[in-house]
């Protein structure tokens, strides 16, 4: 009986001298995406060693100054913004606020856009590009009457109003991420599963949610970049339950150029939302090419 023997093909390995032109001849991109991101950097730098400096020394002089006396660093700025009750306060808001309009929004466009994708209802395409239409709508042109429909439901300064508010705006957004990306589910996949029997709610949970998490994750960090450094809708619908972003302009007016109060705070509430993205990038690059290519 004759053995058929395996032949093995040596790995193609790349000769030093290709490497080494291969490397020379990205230098220049990655050289200028290295300075790119070196600039991105010098203006968060600043506002950390601006933080740590104390006030007198922050005020008099350029937070480059610290290379030749970095002994005048110190931590008691953050110390101090831990113990002024109003920074404190915003931050707890900001938390709730975003927490909330991040989980709300998620769970109602993630059963509209599956209805908009899977099920077959009378007048389906005129709901979508109803939702899309949505999208222009700009929220300044809303302020004004829903500050004065707050005044009249009691939710003016409420956390509950701020969360409201921006998961209404959201809305449009992730109907219409979600709504491409489900579309792009195999329907052999779908069928199979109703052929097994599966109800819509089934299919749902356990087809459609865990296939759409990355495009999940991406509007959530979408959300949370958005409502933690939200300005405007903080600024005109809260008063005393204000987000972090308001409450700081609200400092900064008030003392003027303290920045041992504006740049640890400003620091601190700029970190949150950033380690947010550096964890969940990966979903995130994910989410904004779901549903692009069918």
């Amino acid at each position: 009986m004759a053995v058929a023997e395996e032949i093995r093909q040596p790995a193609v390995r790349t000769a030093p001298s290709e490497s080494f032109a291969h490397r020379l001849t990205h230098a220049p991109l990655n050289l200028f995406l290295l300075i790119i991101g070196i600039l991105w950097l010098i203006p968060a730098a600043g506002l950390f060693v601006t933080s740590l400096l104390p006030p007198a020394v922050a005020n008099a002089t350029g937070w480059w100054h610290v290379f030749s006396k970095p002994s005048e660093l110190t931590w008691s700025n953050y110390d101090h913004i831990f113990h002024n009750s109003t920074i404190t306060h915003a931050l707890v808001v900001t938390a709730e606020v975003t927490i909330g309009a991040t989980i709300l929004p998620i769970l109602v466009a993630s059963c509209a856009a599956y209805a908009l994708a899977w099920i077959d209802f009378p007048g389906r395409d005129y709901v979508f590009v109803t939702i899309v239409g949505l999208l222009v709508v700009p929220i300044q042109l809303a302020l004004i009457p829903i500050y004065s429909l707050y005044n009249t439901l009691n939710l003016y300064d409420t956390v509950l109003g701020l969360i409201l508010f921006h998961t209404a705006f959201a809305l449009p957004f992730s109907i219409f991420l979600l709504r491409n990306f489900f579309a792009g589910i195999p329907r052999d996949l779908m069928e199979a599963a109703r052929i097994d029997g599966a109800s819509e709610w089934r299919l749902f949970f356990k087809v459609v949610l865990p296939l759409g998490l990355p495009a999940i994750a991406a509007l959530a960090i979408f959300q949370v970049l958005f409502v933690w450094n939200d300005f405007l809708v903080g600024f005109t619908l809260a008063q005393d339950n204000t987000p972090i972003a308001p409450a700081l302009a609200g400092q900064l007016r008030q003392f003027g150029t303290n920045l041992d109060v504006i740049a640890p705070a400003s620091f601190f509430s700029a970190v949150i939302p950033l380690t947010i993205f550096v964890l969940f990038q990966r979903y995130f690059v994910q989410g904004l090419l779901a549903g692009s290519v069918k």
